[in-house]
Parts: structure tokens; sequence; C-alpha cells
């Protein structure tokens, strides 16, 4: 027997034990279909088997929480009937191979995610890791993957309103796509991945072909050299026909002719009907013969695996079947039943009048996990620890600001944003580079929602689970800063082989961090999406958390944005002046440092600093707002004279190494301007939340001028925003 097995096992590339567990649920030894199945739904990137034990950690309920973990997405109630529902998803492998329709079919599948749930997608995000911005390999998949966004996005008519853009040498081979969909509905028309008993089963939407065969599978393996043979893996997106399955899709369940709704997504008709079947407790008998092909001769194991693009499952509710076959006719799209649902909990496969694969659901739906030993990198460890107290003092502190404004990872993002429409749907308040996150209204209501999706992989490299803790943390914060309050998120956990001691290190690391975070910043997950294997012979790349938040608006009228407007107003900073060297962009930029612990993090403090800047905003005080971030105290002050071109003069009394003061990295820190009307009354209630803070000086000039002990720095607005705005333009001309 084993002579015999190995091949197909060889071909499968699933494990020896795996294999005998598999024969242990079945009782036999499969066929060649039937291993296939094991192989796509017991992938990582479909079961999830290194990470769900560490992903049950995670806090899932609060007071808005409709629907967490173990959907298409979860959903949030923002009031008046109103819900949304939003999930972020990783494309990363196909995006390395083929960036325009790797990205293309992230956004596609996202959005038929969020479809699922019986939500009209109403705003994009994205979150985007790259190599060296000055090497062509990263230029073509920079350019390749932007345009695959907005090519997406904007046919299919949905805004792309935010996202974050980051460039490290360990991403060089293997970059990150993560795309993030957000979607409102009424909260009692929410569907979920569902059947009953006798019903039957339908497929609608675009034919079946022979593009993403095995995607999922290749999803859950590390990149090689041969990458070029993987094409056939990468799905190919039509948003023309999304856009009509998405409406087709959002009429059936107004029209309550729908009891269920699935995605067909990663692992295609394997995975979408093994779950629904799995979910409600049954099985399903699918034919192959009546699955619409646009490719002929395709055999049942093409059929299984294939992941072509705008396809779902839909239930119907006893009676509408001819309705909703007549729907889908209006809009010119397949919408055939293609099997029913069965008692016995199987998944059975037919294909010319031949049953050709059956498999119980439950061994398909609960792959085998695993809890392994972790080892932090010792290298990483070493990096962690380097003594940073002899670093030297730069000789000429006042090229180090524009040169850092012009750095990879802190200049405008405005090449790459200026691709996607974010204004269709009219909806959309704070674009892109006027805020801190985007803000969507919604119609109808004085409500409105706003989105961020951050995270810094320099800190989670140094330090994963403090890292992890830092992306939430900001996160909320750039949420709270334009005055919503964060009602959950989503997270992408983007990590390497978690069979490695390193890579399993980095992914518990990562969720442990987002445990602790989420418990004191009380802010629950509700959906998210693992990729890991993102390594290769000779790199890993950093444990990266993109965290999505979404926060919600009582009142659209009292918000803010970013840049100073006034002249004349106050400066105040929440927190103090000072900032860390360690993991910080300045060090990257001018010592070439990548070292050092991350800044340390008080949650406490910074679930107050967030509490302080929304009742700040809510009393109407502040239109102003930003948090300090990446690149310390002085580039954020530059930042807010570039929407206006209007300077400030800035005074810092603290003592100390004045690198540390303009360019040290610290959380919880938020500059707002305040009008001398309102400045006693904002202080005063910042000293009633206990928080430090300090009044930094005023608006007004074309300059920005920095005031230390011992030293006068003064720019030009126009210059600082010369050296900002270009270097990305020639990447994306």
């Amino acid at each position: 027997m084993e002579e015999t097995l190995n091949p197909l096992l060889q071909e499968t590339g699933i494990p020896p034990q795996e294999y005998a567990e598999i024969v242990r649920r079945m009782g036999r030894e499969p066929n060649r279909l039937e291993l296939y199945l094991f192989k796509v739904m017991w992938s990582e990137h479909c079961a999830y088997k290194n990470s769900r034990p560490l992903l049950k950690l995670l806090p899932k309920e609060g007071p808005a929480v409709l629907q967490g973990p173990g959907e298409n997405a979860g959903v949030v109630e923002i009031g008046e009937g109103w819900a949304v529902a939003f999930k972020i998803e990783s494309h990363n492998h196909p995006s390395a191979v083929e960036p325009v329709q790797g990205a293309a079919t992230g956004v596609g599948g996202i959005i038929r995610d969020i479809m699922a749930m019986g939500a009209r997608p109403i705003a994009l995000l994205n979150s985007l890791r790259f190599g060296d911005p000055q090497t062509p390999r990263t230029q073509y998949l920079e350019r390749g993957i932007v345009s695959g966004i907005a090519h997406y996005g904007n046919a299919i008519g949905i805004p792309t309103v935010g996202g974050e853009v980051y460039f490290h040498p360990d991403y060089q081979e293997n970059p990150l796509v993560n795309a993030m969909c957000v979607g409102l509905l009424r909260s009692d028309e929410l569907k979920r991945s569902l059947a009953s008993l006798g019903r039957p089963v339908y497929y609608a939407g675009a034919k079946t072909g022979r593009d993403g065969i095995g995607g999922a599978a290749f999803a859950s393996e590390e990149l090689t050299e041969d990458n070029e043979a993987k094409r056939p893996n990468v799905q190919v997106g039509d948003p023309f026909l999304g856009k009509l399955l998405l409406e087709g899709t959002l009429e059936a369940i107004r029209q309550d002719l729908v009891e269920g709704v699935q995605d067909m997504g990663a692992a295609g008709l394997t995975s979408s009907l093994s779950e629904m079947a799995h979910k409600s407790g049954l099985g399903i008998e699918l034919d192959l013969d009546r699955v619409p092909q646009r490719e002929a001769g395709m055999t049942p194991l093409e059929l299984m695996l294939s992941e072509s693009q705008e396809r779902m499952v839909l239930v119907p509710r006893p009676g509408k079947e001819a309705a909703l076959e007549a729907l889908f006719a209006r809009y010119g799209l397949d919408c055939v039943a293609v099997g029913h649902t069965l008692p016995q909990a199987v998944f059975r496969i037919v294909a010319g009048g031949q049953t050709v694969a059956e498999v119980p659901t439950q061994a398909l739906a609960e792959a085998p996990t695993y809890v392994r030993e972790g080892q932090e990198d010792p290298q990483v460890q070493a990096l962690r620890q380097r003594d940073l107290s002899g670093l030297p003092l730069p000789g000429d502190l006042h090229r180090v600001l524009p040169r850092l404004l012009a750095s990879p990872n802190l200049c405008s993002r405005a090449p790459v944003f200026e691709r996607y429409d974010h204004q269709v749907g009219t909806n959309t308040v704070l674009v892109p580079g006027k805020g801190d996150a985007a803000i969507v209204r919604i119609k109808g209501t004085g409500r409105a929602i706003a989105l961020k999706v951050d995270a810094n992989p320099r800190y989670s490299k140094l330090a994963p689970r403090l890292g992890a803790m830092h992306a939430l943390a900001e996160a909320t914060r750039n949420v709270s800063v334009v005055g919503a309050r964060p009602l959950a998120y989503t997270d992408g956990l983007n990590c390497g082989n978690p069979e490695t001691p390193e890579g399993y290190f980095e992914l518990s690391e990562t969720v442990h961090g987002l445990v602790e975070a989420s418990r004191e910043l009380g802010v629950p997950c509700v959906s998210g999406n693992v990729s890991l294997y993102n390594e290769g012979p000779s790199y890993r790349i950093p444990p990266t958390a993109m965290v999505g938040v979404v926060g919600l608006l009582d009142n659209l009228e009292r918000r803010a944005q970013m840049g100073f407007s006034k002249a004349g107003e106050f400066i105040v900073l929440i927190g103090e002046s000072w900032g860390e060297l360690g993991a910080s962009e300045y060090l990257w930029v001018m010592e070439g440092q990548e070292a050092g612990a991350p800044p340390s993090l008080d949650l406490k403090r910074e679930a107050t600093a967030q509490a302080a800047i929304r009742e700040l905003i809510a009393q109407g005080w502040t239109q102003t707002a930003h948090d300090v971030a990446e690149g310390g105290l002085a580039v954020a002050l530059a930042e807010m004279c570039f929407p206006y071109g209007l300077g400030a003069t800035v005074e810092l009394r603290d003592l100390g190494r004045a690198d540390a003061l303009l360019y040290g990295e610290a959380p919880s820190r938020i500059l707002f301007s305040v009008s001398q009307a309102h400045l006693q009354a904002a202080v005063g209630r910042l000293e009633g939340f206990g928080l430090p803070y300090r009044i930094l000086g005023q608006v007004g000039g074309e300059e920005l001028t920095l005031l230390l002990p011992k030293l006068r720095l003064s720019w030009s607005v126009s210059e600082l925003r010369r050296a900002w705005a270009t270097p990305l333009r020639e990447v994306l001309p």
C-alpha cells in the first residue's frame, strides 16, 4: 500500500500523518479527488491549522457586535436600524506572481464576503507592503498592484477611501496585499451561510473556468524562484460582471428570495458548499454536470478546485426558486440549481450520474490543529537589545526633517491614492490625505463611520507582541482623532512559516499582543484573515498585523481633520513631547539601523487620550487633530502644515537629546489646534482626564519654526512640502 500511495501523497503534498488521519475519519482510503478536497480544505489558508487555537483567545464580544468571527464578515450595529459588515483579507502570493490580477481579485473577493452578509459595499481600504522602492522588482509590483486595486474598485463603483503603504527590505520577495471592505445593511436583513433540509442549492454568477485552480493551497506554500509556474493558480477578475452579481445578490436579499448566502472564494465549490453544509448540520449533494462551465472538458477535479471569480452560492426560500432564476436572468447571469441539502452530514459529488466523491462534512471542515513550540529568532533579539546610548547627534539637525519627509515610509501617498476613485457614491466626507481616518456618511441619518487600517512592521519585527499592540492602538487612535468611537476591528495577520520555531513564535506573540490590546482598549475582533508561509529560502517577512478599525460618529457635524487652517490658533500636544529612538524611522533613515526596542505602550493612557480627543471634538472645541506617529513630533507638525500651507511656531523646552525630542516616537500623542476662546476649556478637560499636555505654540506664517533650549530650526512650508510630495511620483508617475 505504501508504494502505491507515495506518488499520490507526493503529488498532493499532504503529510503522511495527516493522510493517516484522513483515512481514520473516512474509514477507508480516499480516491484522488477526495484527497484533493482535503488538500485544499486542510490547507492553512482554509483551515487555519496553526492559528485557530491562538485566534480563539481574541475578545470577540461587545455591545455593538451582531456577528463575530465564523461568518463571511463581522457585523456591528451603528444605530437607527443600521449595521456595518466589514473584513480584511490577504492576496499576497497571487500578487507576488501576477500583481495586477492578484490585487484585483483580492478586492473582488473581499467585496463578495460583504455581499454575502446582506450588506451593500460602501467603502474599500487596502494595506500594502513592498521591498526597496529603488529596485525594478518593487516598482513593477507596486505599479501592478496599485493598478489592480484601482481597476477593480473603480470599475465596480465602490470608493477606495483609505489605506497605507510601507516599504521594508524584508518584503522584497514577498509583497503583502491586504484588502478591506465595509458594507451597510439593515440589522434585520443580516444573512448567514446556512441552509435548511431538502432545499436546492444554487450557483449564481460567472461560469467556471480553469483559472485559479488550487489557489487556496498555493496561498499556503512558501514562494520560490519558480513563481512563473504558479501563474495558473492566480485568478482573473471581471469587475463589470462582479457589479451585476452584486446587484443581483442584494436584490434577491431585499426581496427575501434567499435563506442562505455564501461567497464562492478560496477553494471555490469545495469550500463554499462543504462549509455551508457543516454550519447547517446537514449534507450537500453536488451535481457537477449542472455547473456552468466556460471551458470544454473540465474534469471533476478542475471544477472542484477552480477559483474562478464572481460566483456565489444561494439557497432560495421555499417557493421562490423561479423568482430567483428570473431575477438573475434579468442581469444576464447564470443561476442554476447544482445540488441539494441532505439529512446525512456528507459532501457528495456526482458527475455523469455517478458518485465520484463522498466525504463527511465534519472531516473536511475540522482540520487538525497544531500548537507548536516557539522560539525568538536570536538575530532579532540581538537587534532589539542593541545599545543605542552612544548614537551620535547629527551635525546638522536642519537637514534631518526634509530628509525624513522624503523617505519612502513618510512621504506623500498621493501618487497611490490618486489612482483610486474615493468619491463614487458621494458619501465620502473625509477623503485620503485629509485626515487620519476616512469618514463615510450614512445617508438619511446624521451619523457616519470612520475607517482606518494600520500597522508598523518595524515595531512588529523587533517586538512582535508589542508591535501588534501598537497596531491596534494606532488604528483606534486614528479613528478617535477624527471624532469617532472605535466599535470593533478586523485583523489581517501576515507571518512566516509557523512550522519553524521562529515563525510560530512571531505568530503567537502577534495574537497575544492583539488580545491584550483588545481587552484594555475595549475593542473586540469580529473578523479577519491569516496569511502564513510568507517566506522563502533567504527571507521571512516581519510579522505584520494589519488592523482595520471601524468607528462611529454619532454627529457628523462634530468631526476633525488634519491641517492647520486658522492663523492664531494655539497648538496643543496631548502626551509627552519627547520620544524614543529605538525602532524609529529616524534611526533607519539617518543611521541605517533597525534596532532597539519599540516605544513602551501604556494602554490605559492610550484609551484615556483617545477618549479625551473625542470629547474635545464632540464639544466643538477643535476641528483639527492628528496623531504623532512615525517620524515623531517634527514630522507630525510638518504634516499639519501641508494641507493649507500655514506654518507654525513651536517652542520645545525639554532638555535632553534634540533628535529624540524632534524625531523620537511614542504612542498616545495627539496634536490639535484650538482657538483662544476654547483654549482654557480644552486644557481644563485634559487636566480632568489626568493627561499630560503641552501648549506648544501658535499657527501662522509660511514657515515651520521649532525653538529648542539652545537651537532654532526653521523651514519654509513650501520647501518641506516639495521634499514630501516628490518621491513616490518617481515610482508611480
